[in-house]
């Protein structure tokens, strides 16, 4: 079963995070910070769902 909750932690830790970077003018690093957390949360997401797939055949 997906971790909505944990995909809504990593998301919202990287919001703050970006933002307190954009208060200090580093859009680059708020950028990446936001683009690694996309990233996880969408790994994170597609293993769950390939092992969910994975035990309903």
């Amino acid at each position: 079963m997906v971790d909505y909750k944990q995909l809504y932690y990593i998301m919202v830790d990287a919001s703050e995070r970006a933002i307190a970077a954009m208060k200090q003018q580093n859009y680059g690093v708020a950028k990446k910070i936001l683009i690694t957390a996309e990233r996880r949360a969408e790994e994170l997401y597609i293993d769950t769902a390939e092992d969910e797939e994975n035990e309903t055949c």
